[in-house]
C-alpha cells in the first residue's frame, strides 16, 4: 500500500519483524543504493516521518534516506514490548538490516534519542554515525509536561484527551516555523483513537531505562552530533550537556529554537547534519582519524 501527500517522498508500508510500518525513501538514479551512504531517520514524537519533509531534499544530496515511523508512533504497528527506548533499539537495527543499510549513519530526534544511543552501545560498529537532541537523557533534567507525563497515575487521561490538542500544543513550542496544515492532520491522525495512550508507555519506559543508559554513554564510540533547542522547555538543554559530557566521541550545537529543532530551524538543522556525515565518511581508520581531529580540535 502506498499513500501520498504533498511531500518530497512517497509514504508505504511494509511488514518488518511481524509489525506493519510506514517509511518513505528517496529515489536514487542507478537502480539500488548500494555503495552509497546511507541514513536511516527516525520519527519523533508527537509527530511523525513527515517533520522530515523540510529537511529533506538537502539530506537527499548526500545519502540515501529512509525514513520511518517506530511501532507505535506515526501510523505504524505497535507492539507492547517494544514501547520503551531498550527494546526500540533492537528494531532500530532489525529495521536497518530490512532495508539493507549496511553502515548507516542514524538521524533520531526527540523519543528516538534514547532509542538510538541504546542500539550504538549494543551493537558496536553497526552505525556509521549519530545525530540526536531534544531527546532525554536523565530523568531529573526533564521538563514539566515530559515529567507530567510520566509521573502520571496512569494512561486513562490520554485516553481521553484529544489528540488535536495534544499535539497542536507541542507543536505551538516553536518559535519560527509553523506546521502546515496537511502536516499536521497526519500527526494529528497518527494519535487518533488509542494511539496516544499507547504511545506514552514509551516515555514511562524512561525512569527504568535512562539510568542504564548513563552508564553507557562513556562506552559509545560512534561518532554522535547532538543538535538542541536553546529554548526547550520539554527537555531543557542540560539533557544535550549531559550527553555531550559523557559520549567520548560527540559535538554539540545548540540552536536558536524550541523543542522541533529539525522543523524550527531546518536550514541549520540539515547544515549541520550533512556537515556531520561529511566528517564521518570513509572507512572505519578514517571514521578514528576524524574523532581524534576533532577532540585536538576542542570539540565537544
Amino acid at each position: 500500500m502506498t499513500t501520498w501527500l504533498n511531500a518530497p517522498f512517497r509514504m508505504q508500508f511494509r511488514v518488518i519483524d511481524g509489525l506493519t510500518v510506514r517509511f518513505a525513501q528517496s529515489r536514487f538514479t542507478q537502480g539500488n543504493s548500494r555503495g552509497r551512504e546511507c541514513a536511516l531517520l527516525l520519527s519523533p514524537w508527537l509527530e511523525s516521518l513527515l517533520a522530515f519533509e523540510p529537511i529533506w531534499s538537502p539530506l537527499a544530496e548526500h545519502a540515501h534516506l529512509v525514513a520511518m515511523d517506530l511501532p507505535g508512533f506515526g501510523r505504524s504497528q505497535h507492539r507492547d514490548t517494544l514501547l520503551s527506548p531498550r527494546a526500540m533499539s533492537e528494531f532500530i537495527v532489525a529495521a536497518a538490516d530490512a532495508f539493507g543499510l549496511e553502515h548507516p549513519h542514524l538521524v533520531a530526534p526527540g523519543t528516538g534519542t534514547p532509542a538510538a544511543l541504546f542500539a550504538a552501545a549494543r551493537h558496536p560498529g553497526r552505525l556509521r554515525s549519530l545525530v540526536v537532541g531534544s531527546g532525554a537523557a536523565a530523568i531529573p533534567l526533564l521538563g514539566g509536561p515530559l515529567r507530567d507525563w510520566i509521573e502520571a497515575p496512569g494512561l486513562e487521561a490520554f485516553r481521553r484527551a484529544d489528540p488535536r490538542q495534544f499535539v497542536a500544543g507541542a507543536l505551538a513550542s516553536m518559535k519560527r516555523s509553523v506546521t502546515p496544515e496537511a502536516v499536521l492532520e497526519d500527526y494529528v491522525g497518527s494519535y487518533q483513537g488509542n494511539r496516544l495512550a499507547e504511545s506514552v508507555r514509551y516515555v514511562r519506559g524512561y525512569p527504568t531505562d535512562l539510568p542504564v543508559l548513563a552508564h553507557l554513554l562513556p562506552q559509545i564510540h560512534t561518532p554522535v552530533r547532538i543538535i538542541a533547542g536553546a529554548y526547550d522547555t520539554t527537555v531543557p538543554l542540560a539533557n544535550a550537556e549531559f550527553m555531550a559530557e559523557r559520549l567520548p566521541d560527540s559535538r554539540l550545537d545548540i540552536l536558536e529554537a524550541g523543542h522541533f529543532t529539525w522543523e524550527d530551524a531546518a536550514d541549520e538543522y540539515a547544515a549541520l547534519v550533512t556537515s556531520w556525515w561529511s566528517g564521518t565518511t570513509g572507512t572505519p581508520a578514517d571514521i578514528a582519524r576524524n574523532a581524534t581531529s576533532r577532540r585536538r580540535s576542542g570539540s565537544t
